[in-house]
């Protein structure tokens, strides 16, 4: 017997909560530290990245903004962290992705070219220093993903583990 296709309810679809995601990459230094940029359009500092597009896979993302921000053709690797940061207007809730972008070598720092019309600076920062120059949430976020590295992914709610908020 047939299945039969019933057409999709719209008044539901348009109902059901949409969310923001963006996605970075964690890269290191041979020494450890952590690749830190700064927007030229923010006075913070960041990991590489910037928003999922639509019809955009998170990896996907991620490779296009190392591409587009350092020049630097490095695939996202595994995923280190997802963390769900709650609604703050005019922001929706979103979906933070962090994946491994690894160690980058003696070639590839000196051959990063930063995208002028997105950052004006770039620093490896020491995993126990990212409190100092990140803001809380993302030094959260970013210290979470450090220690996640070769241990699997882990899922944050606002930059924390959920049991530990």
């Amino acid at each position: 017997m047939a299945e039969t296709q019933t057409e999709p309810d719209l008044s539901y679809i348009a109902s059901v909560t949409r969310v923001r995601a963006a996605a970075g990459a964690l890269l290191r230094d041979q020494a450890g530290r952590v690749l830190l940029v700064h927007p030229a359009y923010r006075d913070v500092w960041e990991v590489p990245g910037g928003t999922v597009e639509p019809d955009e896979s998170p990896t996907d993302a991620c490779t296009r903004e190392i591409r587009e921000e350092l020049g630097l053709s490095i695939p996202a690797g595994a995923l280190l962290c997802v963390d769900w940061v709650p609604a703050s207007p005019p922001w929706d809730g979103g979906l933070m992705f962090v994946f491994d972008g690894g160690v980058l070598t003696a070639d590839q720092i000196p051959a990063m070219r930063l995208c002028p019309d997105e950052l004006d600076g770039f620093d490896f920062v020491e995993p126990e220093r990212l409190g100092e120059v990140l803001i809380p949430l993302l030094a959260r976020r970013v210290t979470a993903a450090v220690a996640a590295i070769g241990q699997g992914g882990v899922y944050l709610e606002d930059g924390s583990a959920p049991a530990t908020r």
